[in-house]
């Protein structure tokens, strides 16, 4: 009786267990580490069995590489996917219109944009005339087929591309982009489950969302810290500080923390660019402004150096991303912001250092040359002198009496060889 019982409740408690949605969020630039964190939040929903997945975005557009990486788990997910442009003020754009299109379900809620996604290209890419074009074909293509395959307006959506339109939440859902607009999650769910949604291979699946449940996909806090490193403003600040920060503990020794903070701010920086596709002109230009900055504090120029440093540094942060979408390069703002006091700084501590190290020494060896001092024991040719208040061996070519005046010739170990200097009459 008591095991016939077990059996009968475990089948109504398994009726009863609410669906689970697996929320998976993308917030900020798109790129490798962001791309990671949405690709294994897919295959846990996978490996868990969600009944759907709901993927935020709040995006201004990214790496066209990891933009592809995600659209790819998404269409290839057996979970069904709902991207949702959430919260109200977030936007899609660039390379998140692509991610938004992608889903199973598209949602926008209300105060939301999305669209603006045509390939942008900056000076030093090495992308001529057709190269853009096959760029720009290429994207267009991708867009289509994303649109075409999900049910969507591929017109509109290839015109977010070549034209680079931007559209609001009402006018996503007009145009046959999105399926919905939504005030939070549990609209979604209320309006679309028992709802029947195409697959991209074809097949058809009822969707479950009467009352799901959310589990978060957390990014774990050294991803988060990774990611947020990734974003090449990040990085550009951080390698501004990091090459501060061992400047400062190479020409004053002993201070640790600068150097401390220097290497691993270079570092992080280091790594956020590594994860970047990099222009080598953008290097070369900011090294040559580095440069330029170091002979400013050697040399007067009246600023002219300075200022061709400045251009060059500015000029090389534009262009040090290789990447034709926008939201992963530098804003000149960003650039403004940094070079104008690291020029300012660098200019300053070298010429410092600089007139520093063309002053006359005053202490060691060197600052004992050519002192003046007292004989205070005869010098016949050896004795005892008082030079810099401290009392030294001496030795002298001529016969000097005690109380005589004598210059330091030269510093032989802890002996001194002095010469007589006579007295002003």
């Amino acid at each position: 009786m008591l095991l016939t019982g077990i059996l009968a409740i475990s089948p109504l408690k398994a009726a009863q267990s609410p669906p689970v949605v697996v929320q998976v969020d993308l917030d900020g630039v798109v790129q490798a580490v962001s791309a990671d964190y949405v690709v294994r939040g897919i295959k846990y929903a996978n490996e868990t069995g969600a009944s759907a997945i709901l993927l935020e975005l709040s995006t201004p557009g990214g790496l066209g590489d990891s933009m592809r990486d995600i659209v790819s788990a998404v269409m290839n997910s057996r979970v069904p996917v709902i991207t949702y442009v959430f919260p109200s003020g977030s936007r899609a754009a660039s390379a998140g219109f692509f991610i938004l299109l992608s889903g199973d379900i598209a949602v926008m809620a209300p105060g939301t944009n999305t669209g603006a996604a045509h390939p942008v290209m900056i000076g030093g890419m090495g992308a001529g005339k057709t190269e853009e074009t096959k760029i720009l074909n290429d994207s267009a293509a991708f867009i289509r087929s994303i649109a075409n395959t999900r049910g969507r307006n591929d017109k509109m959506a290839e015109d977010g591309v070549r034209q680079s339109i931007s559209l609001t939440d009402q006018e996503a859902l007009k145009n046959n982009l999105i399926n919905a607009i939504a005030n939070n999650p549990q609209d979604i769910f209320n309006e679309f489950d028992g709802k029947t949604v195409k697959r991209s291979d074809g097949s058809e699946t009822v969707l479950k969302l009467a009352g799901a449940r959310i589990v978060p996909y957390q990014m774990p806090w050294f991803k988060r810290i990774l990611s947020w490193v990734a974003d090449p403003n990040i990085a550009f600040i951080l390698g501004a500080i990091g090459i501060l920060g061992l400047y400062v503990e190479f020409t004053h020794p002993g201070g640790i923390l600068p150097g401390v903070a220097g290497a691993i701010a270079l570092v992080l920086s280091l790594f956020g660019f590594h994860l970047m596709p990099i222009n080598y002109a953008g290097v070369v230009l900011i090294l040559i402004g580095l440069a330029l900055f170091g002979l400013e504090a050697a040399y007067t120029s009246h600023g002219i150096l300075a200022t061709g440093g400045i251009a060059a540094v500015i000029f090389g942060s534009m262009i040090l991303i290789n990447s034709p979408w926008p939201g992963t390069r530098i804003y000149l703002t960003t650039a403004l912001g940094v070079v104008l006091p690291l020029a300012v700084i660098t200019i300053v501590l070298m010429r410092f250092a600089w007139k520093a190290t063309k002053n006359k020494a005053v202490t060691g060896e060197e600052g004992l040359v050519n002192s003046m001092g007292i004989a205070r024991t005869e010098l016949n040719p050896g004795g005892k002198v008082l030079v810099h208040g401290e009392l030294w061996d001496a030795r002298a070519e001529q016969h000097i009496p005690p109380g005589g005046r004598v210059r330091v010739r030269k510093v032989e170990g802890l002996t001194l060889h002095v010469e007589p200097v006579e007295e002003s009459r």
